[in-house]
């Protein structure tokens, strides 16, 4: 039977220490989100950083736009916003219509405000384990195993999915000399033979693949350790709304040791390490450290 590793303890943890840091900084940060176009899950996540921001006095502003935007438009934001002295950091909410170059934007966004650790040169510096901002989500799948003590050093982490935002950047910090580091990593995709052959072998599991429920009992060893990254909104038996994970909770539950939920496990410890990372960027801006 597993135990949930559920966020809220974390969060606790996450925003107690946030805080406190935002006092020490003398002013209130400001985090400006940029929303292109019209999407439910982005227009949802959007509204819950703004109402953590004010409880927690992080200032977040919001520009819309709509779908039609070109890429120049949206370059000339980001410019205004890269020489704006006032705004701390910067985040592009996805999706993003066909016509943005992302990898573009990312580049052009300043390092020194990149609150999604998207940039080149802050995925640089993860690489050559520099300090930097850093993803979020990566960030959140760490804290929930430091928190809950789970040891990674000499572990075989298999990460399902290998998307610039989760899957590479994981596999990095679990690459890592460092406390949730110092782990074998094996990374799976689309094109990965004989998955569960692989995912058998792993004593800490990392779904991450985009597909509700795709992880099955036959998939996992007795008593692994289940992080599920995905969110995913289907419709249950009823015909209603209802978000899952990218594992089949409810089977895997008596043969995992531990498993993260899905609502109420990374996705919240990511939204808290966003607004870290604003205050994080505070610091960069005004000192220009690790830069």
């Amino acid at each position: 039977m597993a135990t949930l590793l559920k966020a809220k303890p974390v969060l606790s943890e996450i925003y107690t220490q946030l805080k406190f840091d935002i006092e020490k900084l003398g002013k209130m940060p400001c985090l400006e989100i940029i929303l292109i176009g019209e999407n439910a899950a982005a227009e949802w996540y959007v509204s819950n950083l703004q109402k953590k921001g004010k409880k927690y006095d992080i200032k977040v502003n919001l520009r819309r736009f709509s779908n039609d935007i070109s890429q120049l438009e949206l370059e000339n934001v980001i410019t205004e916003l890269n020489n704006n002295i006032n705004i701390d950091g910067i985040m592009l909410q996805k999706p993003l219509p066909d016509q943005i170059d992302e990898h573009v934007i990312n580049s052009l966004i300043s390092p020194f405000k990149d609150v999604d650790g998207f940039h080149p040169v802050n995925l640089g510096k993860l690489m050559l384990e520099q300090p930097a901002l850093l993803p979020c989500t990566p960030q959140a799948v760490i804290e929930i195993l430091r928190f809950y003590q789970i040891e990674t050093t000499g572990k075989h982490i298999v990460i399902l999915g290998r998307s610039n935002i989760v899957g590479k950047p994981l596999g990095l910090l679990f690459l890592n000399k460092t406390l949730q580091g110092n782990a074998t990593v094996t990374t799976c995709h689309s094109k990965t033979e004989n998955l569960p052959a692989i995912t058998l072998q792993a004593d800490i599991l990392i779904a991450a693949i985009g597909k509700p429920e795709f992880v099955k009992p036959e998939m996992i060893k007795d008593n692994s350790i289940i992080i599920d990254v995905g969110t995913n909104l289907i419709k249950d038996a009823s015909g209603n709304d209802k978000y899952v994970g990218d594992v089949d909770a409810e089977a895997v539950y008596d043969k995992a040791s531990a498993l993260s939920p899905v609502p109420g496990g990374v996705g919240s410890v990511t939204t808290a390490l966003l607004l870290t990372n604003v205050v994080k960027s505070v610091k960069l801006n005004q000192n220009k450290l690790f830069y």
